[in-house]
Formats: C-alpha cells, structure tokens, sequence
C-alpha cells in the first residue's frame, strides 16, 4: 500500500507544482499553452522515437500477451468512442475520451510499480505495453480524429488531406521512424542516445506541470462535465484491467507471471498522453485533465486492492 503510494505520490507534486506555479502567478497566463507546445513538438517525439529505436524485435515475441493486453485497450478505447459519440459529442472529443479510459500511465507508474512487485524480469513487458499504449493506441487515436476532422466528403481528397496530416504529425512520424530505425539495426551512438534520453525524459514532467497549469486556469460554469470524469475514470481502473484479466486468463492462457503483468499494467491511471493530444488538437481538455486526476487518486485504492488480491 505505502509503496505504491510513494510512486504515485511525485505525479501529484508535479501537477500541484504547475498548478500553484499559476495561481502564485510565477508563470503567466500562456504558460500551459508553451509548456504543452514543447512536449508535443520536441520532448514527446523524442521520447516516442527512443522508445522505438531501443526495442528489438525478439522482446516483442509475447503474442498471448499482446493479444490480452492490446484487445483490452482496444475494445475499452472502440466502447467509450461509441458511447461518448452517441451522446451528441464530436467523433475527435469522442476519441480523445477514448483513449483517456484506454492510455495507461506505464512510463511514470508502470515500470517503477512492476519492478517493485516483478522484479526486472517484467521490464520487457511493460515496455511491450508502453509501445501498444504510446505508439499503436496513439496512433489509431491521431488517425480517427484527423478523419473526424475533415470535412471534404470525396474519397480520393479525404485520404489526401488525412494522409498529409499524418505525415506532418510529430507524434505519429517519430514512433514510425523509431520503429524502422530499429528494423534496419542501427544503433544510436552515445552522445545521440544521450540527446533522446535527456529530450524525452523531459516529456511526462512538463506534462503533468502543465496538466497543473491547465487546472488552474479560470473557466465558465459551461465546461463543467458532471460527472462524466469519475465514469471515464471507472472505465479505465476497472473495465480495461477486468477485460484484459478475461483475455489473458480465458482466452489466451497466457503464463501467470505475464498474465499478472498485463492486469496490472491495463489497471494504472490514465496517463498525460490524452491530455497532450487535446491540447495538439486544440480541443477543450478539462474533462480529459479531470480524468487524469481522478483515476490517479483512484488508483491509490484500486492497485493496492488488485495487489492484494494478486497476493
């Protein structure tokens, strides 16, 4: 329980640090907007691209637990879009709600938390997770919401001016290029390792000051959401872990260490990653902060209750 307090416990200084950094006007008004800015063009890219570049292709040779762990995202992620869309909200809103009940926070909760309860042993797991989370769900995500976007209704210009956008997203091209970086069998050299290090460390920090910064900032009663947050919330501590738990055990029978792995990993927080897409997209992002922040205090209840019941 107090273990996994104390790694839970910086996410929430940092958010607070942002926040009391602009209610102290320490930083101005732009500063959630700048801060985001620099983790989506520069620190997340670079983050996306090492994790990619790093990773060889017999790490990935888990097929039971990719299966169990990825059809959970996918289909909590299909759901939630569904729903939220049906309830009068646009498909790109839509989709960024998706992924807050799918994006597990693996970088900031998920590797210090399994190699406490795993041991290093589950490295190679968690990060096969990271790359389903960060690449592949962030990707379909990107796709669906550059379609929603568009409002050109012939075929031929639809998939151009889509295509064009993807090519343009730093977000979706670094992972991409990371990935063939890998597949070719390079390696990067000390200083440019060091570079992307430094670079994409630098991601989930600036995030979750920035995710303060946002949270401080004045807004009308009409962005309110009800409690919409604490549903989103749910859907991710509860229905991901409980359907990947399903596929792992049921379906695919994968190994109970790996299979232990995947239910935890699917049961972290929702990570920052949704709220830098609202802010990539210029979508109104309070109901995606609110999740974040509900289903990380949320989970100070529900990991140590999954734990135990791991024993």
């Amino acid at each position: 329980m107090f273990s996994t307090v104390a790694i839970v416990l910086p996410i929430f200084a940092l958010i607070l640090a942002g926040y009391l950094s602009r209610k102290l006007k320490i930083l101005g008004p732009n500063a959630a907007t700048e801060l985001n800015r620099f983790v989506i063009y520069l620190a997340l890219p670079a983050l996306l691209f090492d994790i990619t570049a790093r990773v060889s292709w017999t790490q990935l040779d888990q097929p039971g637990f990719i299966a169990a762990f990825g059809l959970g995202a996918g289909i909590v992620f299909v759901l939630t879009v569904v729903w939220r869309a049906r309830n009068l909200r646009h498909v790109a809103d839509a989709s960024i709600d998706g992924i807050a009940t799918a994006y597990a926070n693996t970088g900031y909760i998920g590797f210090p938390l399994c190699l406490l309860v795993f041991g290093r042993s589950s490295l190679a797991a968690v990060t096969i997770a990271s790359i389903i989370t960060v690449c592949v769900l962030f990707a379909v995500a990107i796709v669906v919401i550059e379609i929603s976007l568009q409002t050109e209704r012939h075929s031929a210009r639809l998939v151009r001016k889509v295509g064009g956008s993807l090519l343009r997203n730093p977000l979706l091209i670094a992972p991409v290029l990371g990935a063939l970086y890998s597949a070719a069998g390079l390696h990067l050299a000390g200083s440019v390792e060091t570079f992307f290090t430094l670079l994409g460390g630098a991601a989930s920090p600036c995030a979750l000051v920035g995710l303060g910064l946002f949270l401080a900032q004045k807004r009308t009663a009409a962005a309110g959401h009800g409690s919409m947050p604490v549903w989103l919330a749910l859907t991710k501590l509860v229905v991901q872990p409980a359907l990947t738990w399903f596929f792992a055990y049921r379906v695919f029978s994968v190994p109970t260490p790996l299979a232990q792995i995947a239910v935890l990993v699917a049961a972290l927080p929702t990570g920052t990653g949704p709220f830098m897409l609202a802010e990539f997209y210029q979508r109104e992002g309070a109901l995606t902060s609110k999740t974040i922040l509900f289903s990380t205090l949320g989970s100070l209840l529900t990991l140590p209750a999954l734990l135990l019941w791991m024993k």
